[in-house]
């Protein structure tokens, strides 16, 4: 066999490893966003600081600004606002998960929400200026971060078309398909807020 033959096969099969890497790295980068910011984070060290909450302490209040990322340890959090004295809940957050008053994140500016302990819960922070800076150390980075905002807007855009057009039983058998984790982490009267509908319709719902 020639040189020149020996090196065009090692020159393919370099460009074949490298290529090959290269779609695992972005199929984990894709399907594992969340956990893959993470990761990163957890190996550059980055987190503020430890906090943790007594079932039903608050995180964050209504009025107040909150520029923090926040990874939940273990327990539950919800995000809920407050409108003519009835609570929506409008997320959750458990073990492995992120979770933000997203709005004040973003503008600086006091928000309405409120995040609250559904159990004794911990998290660690990470506060804006810390995690752009982060985000903006490169390429990879910034496609999961816009990975992560992506998914977020369609679940949300998900959410208020199932609040508007679809039955209960629909908006909870979609939930259970997408989070079942939901169901074990959180009590019932908080997912049937957040699903918009009663603890008896949910109750209801789950026996049939």
């Amino acid at each position: 066999m020639t040189y020149e033959i020996l090196f065009g096969l090692y020159l393919l099969n370099y460009i074949f490893n490298r290529l090959t890497n290269g779609l695992l790295l972005y199929r984990h980068v894709i399907m594992n966003p969340i956990s893959n910011l993470i990761n990163r984070i957890d190996h550059e060290n980055l987190w503020d600081c430890e906090i943790t909450l007594a079932r039903d302490e608050y995180l964050k209040v209504k009025g107040s600004i909150d520029t923090n990322i926040y990874l939940v340890v273990q327990g539950s959090l919800r995000i809920f606002v407050i409108d003519e004295n009835e609570e929506h809940t409008i997320r959750f957050g458990y073990k492995n998960n992120l979770i933000a008053s997203l709005d004040s994140f973003l503008n600086e500016q006091p928000s309405d929400f409120y995040i609250q302990a559904l159990k004794k819960t911990t998290v660690k922070a990470i506060n804006k200026k810390k995690y752009i800076s982060f985000i903006e150390s490169s390429e990879v980075n910034k496609k999961i971060w816009l990975n992560i905002l992506e998914n977020f807007v369609l679940q949300q855009m998900e959410r208020e078309r199932d609040i508007l057009t679809s039955s209960p039983i629909q908006r909870y058998n979609r939930v259970l398909k997408r989070s079942p984790q939901l169901f074990q982490e959180i009590p019932n009267k908080y997912i049937a807020s957040y699903l918009r509908m009663t603890p008896e319709t949910l109750s209801r719902i789950k026996k049939s």
